[in-house]
């Protein structure tokens, strides 16, 4: 009995401890055991010992190939006033080490980015960089892979800012070519190869920005010569095409409003100056307000921009029909001037057919007559002094007085000028001024006479919009299609 349940109990506790074996954590060595671990760590102390990190693998021989490609994880913005762009990308490099060799056999190494500072990596760097960061969060976003031949792959995860120099000339309907420049800033062909792999590229499909559509990439290496040597480039164009729906919204369906705006005023009459002249000068002031904004947002260029002439286009449509007004104004009221001194004259003319022309004293009443302020201020003693004797009684009398004849003179009495005597130029003036006023009456000639100014309003009305229509249709099919 006693030999029995101390056979119980040995099964008890040998289940026991197979089962504490099976459960027990297994941890981050995957099963491995402690020793195994301690190979390790002796492969890689060996490996470092007698390494120099200053010399690049097979120095002295053929050149080391280092393959690249490159992970798109976000664009993040592209300014035009800048002329840059801001991505964020997962960069990997491929080399071979000899030197890091540990094993014939498919066995790989994860190790921190800190193990980067102990071996030789790759002085890459991007030759249209204006700045950049590496992520740190939570812990610097660098990796080594450590293959058992001596392969290694290195990668990183950073945002950068890079230039990309735009060609605006058919802003905001236009197409950019964005590059991502790489290249090792010391090694040249004779000890650094760049290569991209068979996938350069992954993740543009993916990639969205707000204001443009990613058409396609092209990825190419070239050879770049420099006065420190010959390096090889490689680059990426990505291939950017403007969405032109924000501006559709914001800048040309507000502008074509705008102007539409402007053409009521032909409906509105003639003689309602401070509806139209309000309403001209508000579309006016709209318009720049509109230009002003837009030129905001866009870098100070030589060179005149796709929407640049839509905008001076609507300005000039805009302000034309303001001096449309201007022109109606005019009209109209030089139309009534003229039929007001023409009335006047036939007036007068019967008046004087009705009066008679010559007073009892044989004296013309026509003849212009010498007035109180020309008296005062008259050169003749005789007359100033008559002025206060009896024959001027009072001011009001003035009008009813007779003069003899003796005291008549001519009004427009001058005396000699210097200027007048030694100034050999008034003939040429003079003819320059009769040779202008032939020409402006010339051009009056030939303007046709508008007997109704609704005349103007009406052809307005028809000539504004088809102008505006023709316009579109060209700015249209010539930057779109």
């Amino acid at each position: 009995m006693r030999w029995c349940a101390a056979r119980r109990v040995c099964v008890w506790l040998w289940s026991t401890a197979a089962a504490l074996a099976l459960w027990a954590p297994r941890g981050c060595a995957g099963g491995r055991t402690s020793e195994h671990l301690d190979n390790v760590t002796q492969t890689i102390e060996t490996l470092l010992r007698g390494y120099d990190i200053r010399l690049r693998p097979n120095f002295g021989g053929e050149p080391c190939y280092i393959g690249m490609d490159i992970t798109i994880a976000s664009f993040d913005s592209i300014s035009e006033v800048n002329m840059d762009y801001t991505i964020t990308m997962y960069l990997n490099q491929y080399w071979k080490d000899e030197r890091l060799a540990f094993s014939s056999s498919d066995e790989l190494l994860t190790l921190p980015g800190d193990f980067a500072e102990k071996i030789w990596v790759p002085d890459t760097f991007f030759a249209n960089d204006k700045s950049s960061y590496l992520h740190d969060v939570t812990e610097k976003n660098k990796m080594v892979r450590l293959h058992g031949d001596g392969s290694i792959t290195y990668g990183m995860r950073f945002t950068t800012t890079l230039a990309c120099m735009m060609d605006l000339h058919y802003y905001p309907l236009d197409t950019q070519n964005c590059t991502v420049e790489i290249e090792s800033y010391g090694y040249t062909v004779d000890d650094v190869v760049m290569y991209w792999k068979e996938v350069p590229v992954v993740g543009v499909e993916e990639a969205e920005l707000p204001q443009f559509t990613i058409m396609g990439y092209e990825a190419n290496d070239r050879t770049e010569s420099l006065a420190t040597g010959v390096y090889r480039r490689l680059s990426i164009s990505f291939n950017l095409t403007r969405n032109i729906g924000y501006f559709v919204f914001q800048t040309y369906l507000p502008s074509i409003l705008i102007v539409m705006l402007s053409w009521v005023s032909f409906w509105i009459n003639h003689e309602a100056t401070s509806a139209r002249v309000a309403l001209g000068i508000t579309t006016v002031l709209t318009m720049t307000t509109i230009s002003t904004g837009v030129r905001s947002s866009l870098p100070r260029i030589s060179y005149v921009k796709a929407i640049d002439i839509y905008l001076v286009m609507c300005f000039v449509f805009v302000f034309a029909a303001l001096l449309e007004y201007a022109a109606v104004n005019y009209t109209y009221w030089g139309q009534r001037a003229k039929k007001k001194a023409k009335k006047m004259k036939e007036s007068n003319g019967q008046q004087n057919k009705q009066s008679p022309s010559i007073k009892a004293d044989g004296v013309s009443t026509n003849e212009e007559i010498i007035e109180l302020q020309d008296i005062r201020m008259s050169p003749i003693p005789s007359i100033r002094q008559r002025h206060n004797s009896k024959f001027f009684p009072s001011e009001g009398s003035m009008q009813d007085l007779k003069f003899p004849p003796s005291f008549r003179i001519n009004r427009n009495y001058s005396f000699p000028t210097r200027s007048s005597v030694h100034n050999p130029r008034t003939p040429n003036r003079k003819r320059v001024i009769t040779s202008l006023k032939k020409g402006a009456s010339a051009i009056k000639g030939a303007i046709p006479t508008i007997k109704d100014v609704n005349i103007i309003d009406k052809y307005s009305r028809v000539v504004f919009p088809l102008s505006f229509v023709f316009f579109n249709t060209v700015y249209w099919c010539f930057y779109v299609l």
